[in-house]
């Protein structure tokens, strides 16, 4: 038997559209937020969490986006930094949110060290085809106003010399509000929850 011109070009068409269909129809974009207890929701119900919340906005939005919730309470950017390439291959995120560092203040490491953690971060984040957004942390007034300053400036410094997105304070209006936060005085209440999301919401959304 054979075929016109017309036939051939219409089962042409119908192999290409068998061919393409996956990647057309394939798994939505997905954000990983790499984090430790400020975004594993410690001491709250999951869902009350402001990465929960992030979800739901994206999709009352009309956003696809999955959320990936990658936080580890008491986790490093050395830890992080660690887990992050298999978190990349495993969930192939199209954006990654980076809040990390307070465990590293606290515990006394040099800013240096979480500067150079964070820029290897980000490096790793880009090899992988994805965005990042950098979510900047405060550490506690007792921590001394020089320390505490030269610290939060690692944030500023890593985006501005890695060209990444910015929240400079992750937990502005809510640390120091004592209503926000719960007894241990380190970690933010559910109610804080939705002012998080208001604060990560407008570096975030322009990279969706």
């Amino acid at each position: 038997m054979t075929f016109k011109l017309a036939s051939w070009r219409r089962l042409a068409l119908c192999f290409t559209f068998v061919l393409l269909a996956p990647a057309v129809v394939g798994a939505a974009p997905k954000i990983l937020v790499l984090g430790d207890s400020l975004s594993a929701a410690y001491g709250i119900p999951a869902r009350q969490g402001w990465v929960r919340l992030l979800q739901e906005r994206l999709r009352d939005a009309g956003y696809t986006h999955e959320v990936v919730n990658a936080s580890i309470s008491g986790d490093t950017t050395r830890g992080g930094l660690s887990r992050l390439p298999a978190a990349l291959e495993l969930h192939r995120p199209t954006l990654v949110v980076v809040e990390l560092g307070g465990n590293d203040g606290l515990r006394g490491f040099g800013p240096g060290e979480t500067r150079q953690h964070l820029e290897q971060i980000v490096g790793h984040v880009r090899e992988a085809g994805a965005e990042a957004l950098l979510l900047g942390v405060q550490l506690p007034g007792n921590y001394g106003s020089a320390f505490r300053a030269k610290f939060h400036q690692v944030y500023h410094d890593v985006a501005r010399d890695e060209a990444v997105a910015l929240v400079p304070s992750f937990l502005d209006g809510v640390a120091e509000d004592r209503s926000l936060m719960q007894a241990d005085g380190i970690h933010p209440s559910a109610a804080a929850q939705p002012r998080i999301l208001e604060n990560v919401w407008p570096a975030l959304a322009p990279l969706l």
